[in-house]
């Protein structure tokens, strides 16, 4: 589904990722103007100007410019510490908001953003990626279609090829909210099933920075699904061979592998394998940038009242609470029951 109508965008946040949706967002055939903002002027006046002015991307001084626009949607690709004062004031304004996960830093936070606007009928968005990438919908499909059998295993990589700076590691919540969160979500997304119950561990042995921020670098999980479905997430901040993110759904039926490309950095030790010619994925936003752009397409469809918000603040909460799940296992050492984080 597409609009006809050209829309007029804010975007607040012009650090990498936001000025990879100006990019992304000034492409799209139904934007007319994007707006851009940031806490610093100057990166969302470089973005701005980076960004061809003839694709119709803009540079706003301050947010409160922003705001005062006539904005057909709000995109909010700022530090998470400004997301839910900036998703109350988008919706209170009455403009439809995207949001880059997470709601907020902690349940208590994301809670606090749901009741503000859960009466709202100006639809929210919250950014989970994999959701629009064509291989997460295809084992979507091959799960729920039945093609597989009886789903027995799920088995979910996301794998950075090197750690972010330290004081990113610092404020990012901890692998599992940061980085696990994506798997948790999408491993609810693609079975329609519920995570009822983790096991999680973690060990540090790379930078120190990871413990003295009380994060693990590297870590394991084990879910229990509600109709008993056992999934596994791996999680490491060095994976030197490349970006490996993959899910593997298997049944009694067959598989369905997403990720398992030319450029999965996968080397196999067979004598008689030939290696891919092709590099592996730098990050994430290479690996996703499809998804990305369809993901900010459909939030265009969702603004202009043609499409329903394909993950509401109450969708992101769930993935949330069990990545809380899987940090108090890994500190307690012990099974976690997801309904004893809930509030």
């Amino acid at each position: 589904m597409s609009s006809h109508r050209a829309v007029t965008l804010g975007l607040a946040g012009t650090g990498r990722i936001g000025t990879s949706h100006a990019e992304t967002l000034s492409k799209l055939p139904n934007v007319a103007t994007v707006l851009v903002a940031d806490a610093d002027p100057a990166r969302a006046r470089a973005t701005a100007t980076a960004t061809a002015t003839d694709l119709g991307v803009e540079f706003a001084p301050d947010l409160d410019t922003l705001f005062a626009a006539d904005l057909d949607g709000l995109i909010i690709a700022t530090t998470t510490a400004a997301h839910p004062d900036l998703i109350i004031r988008a919706v209170d304004a009455r403009i439809p908001v995207f949001c880059e996960k997470p709601v907020a830093a902690d349940i208590t936070g994301t809670l606090a953003v749901i009741d503000r606007t859960r009466h709202s009928r100006v639809p929210v968005q919250i950014g989970f990626q994999r959701r629009f990438d064509a291989g997460y919908r295809a084992a979507r499909e091959a799960i729920r279609s039945g093609s597989l059998g009886l789903l027995h295993t799920l088995r979910a990589t996301t794998l950075d090829p090197a750690p972010p700076p330290a004081e990113y590691i610092a404020r990012s919540g901890g692998i599992f909210r940061d980085c696990g969160v994506h798997d948790f979500d999408i491993i609810r997304w693609v079975t329609g099933r519920e995570i009822t119950s983790v096991y999680a561990t973690g060990a540090n042995r790379g930078a120190p920075f990871f413990a003295e921020a009380g994060d693990v670098d590297t870590a394991a999980v084990l879910l229990r699904l509600d109709d008993e479905t056992l999934a596994t997430v791996s999680l490491t901040r060095y994976n030197g061979a490349g970006y490996d993110v993959r899910l593997e759904a298997l049944g009694s039926e067959g598989n369905a592998i997403v990720g398992l490309d030319d450029r999965a950095p996968l080397t196999s030790v067979e004598p008689d394998h030939s290696p891919s010619p092709y590099p592996p994925y730098a990050g994430f936003m290479e690996r996703f940038r499809a998804a990305y752009a369809d993901e900010l397409a459909a939030f265009i469809d969702v603004a202009t009242g043609q499409l329903d918000s394909p993950c509401t603040p109450d969708e992101a909460l769930e993935a949330f609470y069990v990545a809380e799940a899987c940090e108090l296992s890994r500190r307690e050492g012990r099974a976690v029951e997801v309904n004893e984080v809930r509030r």
